[in-house]
């Protein structure tokens, strides 16, 4: 097809979409309709993605957590539930055995904890005691102040890295330093805080606070299960580390040989598999419902495109008759079913974009982002273009087979 006839096809098809407004729209109705489903549910699948990777990232990508529990949910509740505590000894002999990974510490949570300041109090907070160590973790990073060091770790001090929500709360000013909070009936000086790393999936964990690993066992008992925190220090050591952490856990715990791990090892990557079959499902859905839409578009285009052949029959004769080739004629009604397509897109991109912003702005949820992703456009112009390819090729097809005799006598 030579460059002048494509764009004499594209004069042709806007002024049979100018000339025939009402019809156009009816026609691009559905296209419309399915673009506009293709680009948010691509928005809001997007938007998810990016919430369950950060979610999953906050456990960090270097780091194996060996606990009595699998937090991913898999394995027997019963039979978790029946296995030995995990004891600040095992702990202890892991990290003096391990020799891959950089650190492992030892750390205790308690759960569902009151904290107060003054007359201000916060329920539902976790309480985790760990070591100074841990502020070499990602879940250890302050933003603000200091974490507690050896010293005050070995000898029990009252002081708490709060985290982000934490200070949100009982300090919106920002001067949580220096101040004194009560947990448990135990008054703790606020030293640092922790920086906001939680999302909309997992906000809690802004909602917790660190103590000295001695200052929690101090208030909460010694004989909890402790979970391990292991850093590889890099994700390229990640099985290296893992398979020593097993090995030496199954010989602190006396596992015996055969036996199933009395323990679980959590980590991002599990995390990640649990969430593959999820996200296809939703995808898989989301395209399925696509792909209606897009079958009615395109059917809703097909039907336009035979009325525009059948009301056109005569000028297909003239111009067959004066020398057209049946190709120009095919390809003038592909261009134009493509055009009709094309302008029904970019009216649902607008539409997707308006649409985006309202609902995010509107929810103020974090993961949706107040635009469209701009590589949608390009995605949307492609699949409209190919739609509109398709539903041209019978009716051009019929067109360029018309016997140009016949064509001149329609009536």
């Amino acid at each position: 097809m030579k460059f002048s006839e494509f764009i004499e096809s594209i004069k042709i098809a806007f002024e049979s979409l100018r000339s025939n407004v009402m019809r156009s729209i009816l026609a691009m109705l559905g296209i419309m309709i399915g673009i506009t489903v293709v680009v948010l549910m691509g928005w809001a699948l997007n938007g998810l993605d990016n919430a369950l990777e950060d979610t999953i990232n906050l456990l960090g990508t270097d780091m194996l957590y060996v606990d009595k529990w699998d937090w991913a949910g898999g394995g027997s509740w019963e039979s978790m539930r029946s296995r030995k505590n995990i004891s600040i000894h095992q702990a202890n002999d892991l990290a003096k055995q391990l020799t891959s990974a950089e650190l492992a510490i030892p750390v205790s949570q308690k759960w569902g904890q009151n904290i107060s300041y003054g007359e201000d109090k916060l329920a539902g907070i976790s309480v985790t005691g760990t070591l100074s160590e841990y502020s070499l973790t990602p879940a250890g990073l302050v933003t603000e102040g200091r974490f507690f060091s050896q010293s005050e770790d070995r000898f029990s001090a009252n002081v708490v890295v709060i985290g982000y929500g934490v200070s949100s709360v009982l300090f919106p000013n920002g001067d949580a330093l220096g101040k004194t909070i009560k947990i448990g009936g135990h008054p703790f000086e606020v030293i640092g805080v922790i920086e906001k790393r939680g999302t909309m999936l997992m906000d809690f964990v802004d909602n917790q606070v660190f103590i000295p690993l001695t200052s929690h066992m101090g208030i909460y008992g010694a004989s909890r299960s402790l979970s391990i925190a292991v850093k590889a220090g890099s994700e390229k050591k990640l099985d290296e580390v893992r398979m020593e952490t097993i090995g030496h856990m199954r010989t602190i715990r006396n596992v015996q040989p055969g036996a199933d791990n009395d323990f679980s090892i959590n980590e991002s990557q599990a995390f990640r598999e649990q969430t593959a079959t999820m996200r296809a499902a939703v995808w898989v859905t989301g395209l399925i419902l696509t792909g209606i839409s897009l079958l009615v578009g395109l059917i809703g285009i097909m039907n336009i495109m035979f009325v525009s052949v059948t009301e056109r029959t005569k000028e297909i004769g003239i111009r067959k008759a004066i020398g057209a080739r049946r190709s120009s004629i095919l390809n003038q009604f592909i261009v134009e079913s493509a055009f009709l397509c094309f302008a029904g897109s970019l009216i649902a991109f607008i539409f997707s974009s308006i649409v985006a912003f309202a609902i995010s702005k509107a929810s103020g949820v974090d993961f949706l982002k107040p635009y469209v992703p701009p590589e949608f456009v390009l995605y949307a112009t492609i699949l409209s273009v190919i739609f509109g390819m398709l539903a041209g090729i019978i009716p051009a097809y019929l067109a360029s087979r018309l016997d140009p005799v016949e064509a001149l006598r329609y009536e």
